[in-house]
């Protein structure tokens, strides 16, 4: 019976690891990988039979989880490949509808709420709505640009907010409800001010756009309480939709 066993075709084996593995192994089998798939079954394949017919299983055992443990990482078996990250920070008025808004974007990998772009460490939100911290409410997005490009996340901040009012979101008032970009690299700071002169050239707003575009600094996180906000809140406040052009 294990001599029947150990004379399944390597080439078989794959195929079966394959439907066994699906969809996970399918992304991870190029060619390179299959090949040393192939190989690595070899080798627990010849020292299996070595063990059969020679005795000598504890050599043998040792080719073959040295073996199989190197399948782990050409297969993508021990993890999924880490998505590229990249940050955007956005402020538009309340950060909670905002953020409401750009977490349900695919490619968005996480959001946090916070203060930036002001000159006091370490703010609390008493302090930020006095105005006179210089701090923005803003969006801190981590998101893979392999699924969603800073282009479109620019399109998406100046869809769900008036960039044309300064200081000012609706009934919101103050310096801290800003419309600004805080590029974190030249390229991103090149997108948004070819965004803005675009869409002042398409004549998108009625009045012209006020947003600043200026480099990150510290941001710092927002209380416990105001993260997931309006998740946490359904029927909270919030004066962010989301318009078509």
């Amino acid at each position: 019976m294990l001599l029947m066993i150990l004379e399944v075709p390597i080439g078989g084996i794959v195929r079966m690891m394959k439907e066994r593995f699906g969809a996970a192994l399918a992304g991870a089998l190029d060619a390179h990988a299959a090949r040393w798939m192939e190989e690595t079954m070899r080798s627990v394949f010849d020292a299996l039979c070595t063990a059969f017919h020679t005795g000598s299983l504890g050599a043998s055992l040792l080719v073959i989880v040295v073996a199989v443990g190197g399948l782990a990482m050409p297969l993508g078996f021990a993890a999924e490949t880490e998505p590229k990250k990249e940050v955007a920070v956005f402020a538009g008025g309340c950060f909670w509808g905002m953020e409401n808004i750009l977490r349900e974007i695919p490619g968005v990998l996480s959001t946090e709420v916070g203060y930036t772009g002001g000159k006091l460490p370490n703010p609390t939100y008493q302090q930020v709505c006095t105005g006179l911290t210089g701090h923005a409410e803003a969006v801190e997005i981590t998101f893979d640009p392999d699924v969603v490009s800073y282009e479109t996340l620019i399109d998406y901040f100046f869809r769900m907010h008036d960039p044309t009012t300064l200081n000012r979101q609706h009934n919101d008032i103050g310096t801290q409800y800003r419309s600004a970009i805080f590029y974190t690299s030249d390229e991103q700071k090149e997108i948004a001010e070819k965004a803005i002169a675009f869409l002042t050239e398409q004549q998108k707003f009625a009045r012209p756009i006020v947003t600043k575009v200026t480099k990150a600094s510290v941001f710092y996180p927002a209380e416990g309480y105001h993260q997931d906000y309006l998740v946490k809140n359904p029927a909270g406040y919030n004066c962010h939709i989301l318009r078509e052009w």
